[in-house]
């Protein structure tokens, strides 16, 4: 019964709270506070949906999400291992984690030159961009979760007969996985972040030209749309993610 009353709390909030935004964003254009191009009201972004649709919103939502999940799984793909293999090897730690750190603090948005003079417009600057904007954090996470796993659980491991991969999965991948699901949480909205702004410098197609389509054409109440489709998907991948942490081999690391 708590349980179902914890969930209808964590439905109900929200929504109230995106209620009361929408009236406040209607009072806001009903009193003419800003200009109707500056902040066009509720209503007029409703009849946009339509229209925006008609000019492709579904394809530009898969084109996005597309270019999103190839270079997020090859972050996550070339990461993870890294990071494993840096955290178990402290003398190759401390020779590469300055150079990670310094390509992590570089902007993904300062590649966009690089990214289309070796790849042209279209996926590959795109999915390029996004795995530079995820794989080092993710790298640099599980890094440090593996360093930080007390050696006592590797020697009682051992005692009971663990070794190689039935170590890797029995002891060393549960216990980083909150640390690696958090990175991974925080580098898939840094990924859809860094979508949407190449596609609006460099891009043909997907919701970040679409944003930008629209504020060339003034037509700020279809801008309003994408912006909310943004966002939506943003906290539905997020979501998606948070679901990882209900495998009962990562409920135990954070039961750690």
């Amino acid at each position: 019964m708590r349980s179902s009353n914890k969930t209808s709390v964590a439905i109900m909030l929200p929504v109230t709270l995106a209620i009361l935004g929408i009236l406040a964003w209607h009072a806001l254009a009903a009193f003419h506070l800003f200009p109707e191009s500056a902040l066009p009201p509720p209503m007029q972004v409703a009849r946009g949906v339509g229209e925006e649709i008609g000019l492709g919103l579904l394809d530009n939502v898969v084109v996005s999400l597309y270019r999103v999940s190839v270079g997020f799984l090859l972050a996550v793909g070339l990461g993870v291992p890294v990071g494993l293999w840096l955290g178990m090897n402290e003398r190759a730690r401390l020779a590469t984690l300055p150079l990670i750190n310094f390509f992590r603090s570089l902007s993904p948005l300062a590649w966009i030159p690089f990214a289309i003079l070796w790849f042209g417009l279209g996926d590959r600057p795109a999915v390029f961009l996004i795995f530079m904007a995820a794989v080092f954090p993710i790298i640099l996470a599980t890094t440090a979760a593996v360093a930080e796993i007390p050696a006592v659980r590797f020697r009682v491991a051992r005692d009971y007969g663990y070794s190689g991969i039935q170590l890797l999965t029995q002891v060393t991948l549960p216990a980083i996985a909150p640390q690696v699901i958090t990175a991974m949480r925080v580098t898939a909205g840094l990924s859809w972040v860094v979508v949407v702004a190449a596609e609006m410098l460099s891009g043909k197609d997907g919701l970040g030209f679409a944003v930008w389509d629209s504020r060339n054409n003034l037509r700020n109440d279809l801008l309003v749309v994408n912006m909310i489709v943004i966002g939506l998907i943003g906290v539905a991948v997020d979501r998606l993610l948070v679901q990882l942490a209900r495998i009962p081999s990562v409920r135990w690391g954070y039961e750690q």
